[in-house]
């Protein structure tokens, strides 16, 4: 291979199961979500079949969230973690204790704007923060928070090695870095099933909700390109976290990983 070669194939990621250049990603999948932003709630139901709101409950049951916590969610744009974050902190502050905080950080504003509307909604204002942000530049300062989390968000980050720095960088020490996201199911038979349901099934489902086959083939394949439990868990390692571990639910369609910054 010639060093052209080279540089020509460093310089490519995958978008789906399509082959791209690295700078091109990050545009391409704000417009996957530009598309579905205001039908989100919809396209987790099409892609989980409704699991994503047990799933999301575990996560938070995992997390423990405490009194006081200040938690970053990135590519939380819709406020599902943040608000069920700040529903779990509450039943467990006293009547003088200090609130849980939660700062949302996504890349895209229609998704942040469907999260302020929700929030809006719901009768929450102070404890969150909308921001505007890359994952893998965080407009956030070192060892300024005292947990991490991202769900069915780091699949979509064109390189997942720099976010995971980033997400060390901002924790505090003791700090707990948290992902829930689509993974690789270990059952043949269901993974068969999954796989049918997949390609077959939730493209057609979101052209018909939404209007966008294409935004849900790639949601799709971006799945079956993520990384494997054990290959996710070596990178969470290398980004520095400690006692890592993942937990899989449902066969291995999704995975929590969880990591300490100690």
């Amino acid at each position: 291979m010639t060093n052209e070669e080279k540089l020509e194939k460093d310089d490519t990621t995958h978008f789906g199961f399509s082959t791209i250049k690295e700078d091109e990603k990050q545009s391409m999948v704000r417009g996957v979500f530009d598309s579905v932003a205001e039908k989100y709630d919809i396209m987790n139901d099409v892609m989980s079949g409704g699991l994503h709101r047990a799933w999301k409950n575990d996560f938070i049951r995992d997390l423990r969230p405490s009194p006081g916590m200040h938690l970053l969610d990135v590519a939380g744009g819709t406020g599902d973690i943040a608000f069920r974050l700040l529903n779990a902190a509450e039943k467990r502050t006293s009547e003088n204790g200090p609130a849980a905080k939660v700062t949302i950080c996504d890349i895209n504003h229609n998704m942040l704007k469907a999260g302020k509307a929700r929030a809006l909604d719901k009768g929450i204002f102070d404890p969150i923060d909308w921001v505007t942000g890359n994952a893998e530049m965080l407009p956030l300062p070192d060892r300024s928070v005292d947990a991490y989390t991202i769900a069915f968000g780091i699949r979509n980050v064109t390189h997942i090695d720099k976010a995971l720095k980033e997400a060390y960088r901002v924790l505090k020490p003791g700090g707990r870095f948290m992902c829930l996201e689509f993974s690789k199911v270990e059952l043949p038979l269901l993974k068969k099933i999954y796989d049918v349901y997949s390609f077959n099934f939730i493209p057609h489902f979101g052209e018909m909700i939404t209007g966008d086959k294409d935004s849900y083939q790639y949601l799709v394949e971006s799945i079956r390109k993520f990384p494997t439990q054990e290959k996710f868990k070596s990178m969470i390692d290398k980004a520095g976290f400690k006692r890592t571990t993942y937990r899989n639910l449902s066969g291995g369609i999704v995975a929590i990983h969880s990591g300490w910054k100690i």
